[in-house]
């Protein structure tokens, strides 16, 4: 099979020929019709996440993909060859098996099967920046008429989350560009920040001088980096990039948490079903071929994307 792979540690993402994997206890084989890229994808190509996490090679680069089932291993229950789904592969060591490929082995218990009314790219966009959309909706517990600012609303997750807040009656603040401004308020933001044209911090409080009730940091990567003046006294923060400290909180009279994304079966089909009925747009930015994957994997790490970034792969 073709397959999106870094060769060996150091080495440039190619696309190269590897045996078709097989289904173990608990999996199933796809072939693979759409994958999509994630931020962590480009930590692995880059070899930044090497130290925290074993790497074996070549590895196959990518997390989310949807297609359809080759063959399903023992105990993958309710999955037969022939159906249609999409899911995520664990990020666990070692890493070595990915979705940017003609086929792929996922875990039976993060695939779903998709809804006959959602194609192959929509439905592999999903999983992974669906499920931490999901999570950080959660972790900041934001009821009608509450307001949350969501900093990185431009790509995936974000493009997700407002939507998901808007649907729960609360007044999404959303930072980008003037150039988001009319994609993110169809996405459901009330207030588009430009952090291009002045001080992000300023531009809120311009507008809630009081702070927000709960914020969704999806670009912080450091505690000191997230602007928790934002946020009123009692609020919540989420982070998805480990920024949320538990010491910097409390001092700050707030609380909140680290959200990893949980894929799971469970998490991911009613998002399907949600885009399905046209309740939940996929942004969907681009659409690459296979041997064009990497230059979608060079834009995410530029942090040029918009949406989601998606590699449709030949039947």
């Amino acid at each position: 099979m073709r397959a999106l792979t870094v060769p060996a540690a150091g080495r440039q993402p190619v696309v190269s020929e590897l045996p078709v994997p097989s289904p173990g206890p608990d999996q199933v084989l796809i072939r693979v019709r759409a994958a999509a890229l994630n931020a962590v994808d480009t930590a692995l190509a880059s070899g930044a996440m090497a130290e925290r996490m074993e790497h074996r090679y070549p590895l196959v680069i990518g997390r989310d993909a949807a297609g359809v089932v080759e063959a399903a291993g023992a105990g993958a229950g309710r999955l037969r060859e022939g159906d249609e789904v999409f899911g995520n592969i664990r990020l666990q060591p070692p890493v070595q098996a990915g979705t940017v490929a003609e086929y792929a082995v996922l875990p039976a218990g993060h695939v779903a099967a998709k809804p006959a009314g959602l194609d192959f790219v929509t439905a592999a966009a999903l999983p992974l920046a669906g499920a931490a959309a999901v999570g950080c909706i959660d972790a900041v517990a934001a009821e009608p008429g509450q307001s949350v600012l969501v900093i990185g609303a431009t790509g995936g997750v974000g493009s997700y989350a407002v939507q998901l807040l808007a649907a729960r009656r609360v007044t999404v603040v959303a930072s980008g560009t003037a150039a988001d401004t009319d994609r993110l308020t169809s996405l459901g933001a009330t207030t588009v920040v430009d952090y291009t044209t002045g001080d992000l911090v300023e531009q809120v409080r311009d507008v809630y001088p009081d702070g927000v009730d709960a914020m969704i940091d999806l670009v912080s990567r450091t505690p000191d980096a997230v602007p928790l003046e934002l946020v009123r006294k009692g609020g919540r923060v989420a982070s998805t990039l480990g920024a949320a400290d538990d010491q910097t909180l409390t001092a700050a009279g707030l609380s909140g948490s680290n959200v990893m994304a949980a894929p799971e079966a469970g998490v991911i089909a009613p998002l399907a079903q949600e885009a399905a009925a046209g309740t939940l747009t996929v942004d969907v930015s681009t659409v690459l071929p296979l041997d064009r994957a990497a230059e979608g994997l060079s834009t995410l790490a530029a942090g040029e994307a918009r949406g989601k970034i998606v590699i449709s792969i030949d039947g």
